[in-house]
């Protein structure tokens, strides 16, 4: 009897005491979690103020109209006003021939260039700092450059074109031209990043494959098609929807290049939001067209992971 009792106090003291380390456990992890959850609630405080209130406050203006600082909705008037603008078309136009012209220049040379840097043994590094050098410089600075490189009287473009004896270009100033050369500037300014991300992927893939192929006599170009493309297929498939979303919203080199000239030529859909927002004063219906943007690059967002999602599968 009396050690039946004895034995039910062990118990007891053992199960307060297991309790007891349980719960200080408990609240240390508590502790611990609260400490990083506040840590996050940061970041997500950011996300939320900076990207989805914005976002949520375009579209709901974008369904409403200020009339003598009277506030009232509109409806779908907003798009249809844009739809009925020819300026809204030719943007599009516009657009899609940027970023046509960029994925056939802007997304090749890149890969190219790390092609080319990855078959360096020496001074990589150099050659990194070299590509990466045009995306550290301010945006505006080197489209400058490029805007007195292309100048149609004194500039170093068509100096060299009159050293080779060939006719000299308008280059900004014509509607033939203006397009390519933005797309030329454009692509020096931003390759360096590109490049780096596919560098690092090439650099990932085992040499035994690139021996393997040497031994079956594939020459550069049968090992770059049988080997670097494909083991860099993810890469390259992701870094060409980021390149067409970031093509698609082209400004600056527009703004500042040729302010949307010769004759529209150059005017992109962002560069028409600018001009509703800013020189017309429609801020609505530049929320309206900023949505139009946003359903458009979601579409491409979805067909890209649709796609992705097949191609994993098979």
């Amino acid at each position: 009897m009396a050690f039946a009792l004895a034995s039910e106090r062990v118990r007891d003291r053992t199960g307060q005491r297991d309790s007891r380390s349980a719960w200080q456990t408990l609240r240390r992890g508590a502790g611990r979690n609260l400490r990083a959850h506040a840590f996050l609630l940061g970041a997500l405080l950011c996300f939320v103020l900076f990207t989805w209130y914005p976002m949520i406050r375009e579209i709901i203006m974008s369904f409403q109209r200020v009339h003598r600082g009277q506030t009232t909705w509109a409806g779908l008037g907003n798009y249809r006003q844009i739809a009925a603008d020819p300026e809204f078309w030719q943007a599009w136009r516009n657009t899609l021939e940027f970023t046509g012209l960029a994925l056939v220049l802007g997304f090749a040379a890149p890969f190219a260039v790390a092609i080319v840097v990855n078959e360096f043994r020496h001074a990589q590094g150099y050659l990194r700092i070299l590509v990466y050098l045009p995306v550290m410089l301010p945006p505006v600075a080197g489209i400058l450059l490029f805007k007195y490189f292309m100048d149609p009287g004194f500039g170093l473009f068509n100096q060299a074109l009159h050293f080779l004896h060939l006719p000299k270009s308008q280059w900004l100033a014509s509607k033939t031209t203006s397009m390519p050369s933005i797309v030329l500037v454009s692509t020096w300014s931003n390759m360096g990043t590109a490049t780096l991300v596919y560098l690092a992927a090439m650099q990932g893939i085992p040499g035994d494959l690139y021996e393997a192929a040497e031994l079956d006599g594939c020459n550069v170009l049968q090992r770059i098609r049988h080997v670097t493309i494909p083991q860099t297929r993810l890469i390259l498939s992701l870094m060409l929807m980021l390149q067409i979303v970031a093509t698609m919203q082209m400004f600056t080199e527009s703004f500042v290049l040729t302010g949307g000239g010769p004759e529209g030529s150059t005017t992109t859909v962002v560069y028409l939001l600018y001009n509703y927002a800013f020189s017309y004063n429609k801020f609505n219906t530049a929320a309206a067209l900023g949505v139009i943007m946003l359903l458009v690059l979601a579409c491409f967002s979805a067909i890209y992971i649709v796609l992705e999602r097949r191609g994993s599968e098979d």
